[in-house]
């Protein structure tokens, strides 16, 4: 069995997968300071109530967007799992090329992300992926990564607004059902709420523009459900994007030998 491990700036998923579907899923916040052993402690407790145990899990992927948690994440598979596991950004052979002027500075998220949408989607893609920032990669048709917009997350831009202004307190993000709000709060959740609508309208009119080809557009991450049935903009709504991107990778290094 696998042990995928996708760990954003946000929160870390643990996901099992048998050879045949995902059977399990975990989430914990994402600390940096996190030990091998206490990565262990926590997950063989989650792999019990599930009538698991680490002895199942023979292979291990990590994908992370926080450098200094890499260690710790290879130490817990090395350790408990007694496997050398695919680190995205370091061993795992991708299989698609990465056209930006330094392919290094992609984030783990975005190639996984790239994969998991064209194993599913044809044409050219644009995958948005909602979390601490907002990332719009344009995937073309072959695979490859072309480029991105990075704007910050609706939550860091709520939370922004609390911190710097005295008198903005800090809120939850929700839908509102009007633009123009009646009080603080509805304001500030119409404000943020639509205004990350717009961006989202704006950057995705901006790339097709410039990209000059039809485009299909993906949203995923943590809060991407708050835009379901939002806009248009987005054709298609899935969560398990990156999760299945992750399962590919192993699949094709699997595959490979490697």
């Amino acid at each position: 069995m696998l042990l995928a491990i996708e760990q954003g700036n946000t929160n870390t998923l643990f996901a099992v997968h048998d050879g045949e579907t995902w059977i399990a899923q975990w989430r914990a916040a994402t600390d940096p300071s996190r030990t091998a052993d206490e990565y262990a402690v926590w997950l063989s407790q989650l792999l019990n109530m599930a009538g698991l145990q680490f002895g199942v899990l023979d292979a291990a992927i990590i994908s992370s967007v926080v450098p200094q948690s890499i260690f710790n994440l290879r130490n817990l598979a090395r350790r408990y799992l007694h496997v050398e596991p695919l680190v995205i950004g370091e061993n795992a052979d991708l299989g698609i090329e990465v056209r930006i002027h330094k392919p290094s500075e992609a984030g783990a998220d975005r190639l996984v992300n790239a994969i998991g949408a064209h194993i599913v989607y044809s044409g050219d893609l644009i995958v948005i992926d909602s979390g601490t920032a907002t990332t719009l990669d344009v995937v073309a048709a072959d695979g490859g990564l072309e480029g991105c917009a990075i704007a910050p997350g609706i939550n860091l831009s709520m939370e922004a607004l609390h911190t710097a202004a005295a008198k903005l307190p800090r809120i939850a993000i929700q839908r509102p059902g009007h633009v123009i709000g009646k009080d603080t709060v509805e304001s500030m959740q119409a404000g943020v709420f639509w205004g990350y609508i717009a961006l989202i309208e704006g950057l995705v009119a901006r790339i097709k523009a410039e990209w000059g080809k039809p485009m299909t557009v993906i949203g995923t991450g943590g809060v991407a459900s708050l835009f379901h049935g939002a806009t248009l903009a987005i054709d298609h709504f899935d969560p398990d994007l990156t999760i299945r991107g992750l399962l590919e990778i192993h699949r094709r290094n699997t595959a490979a030998g490697t």
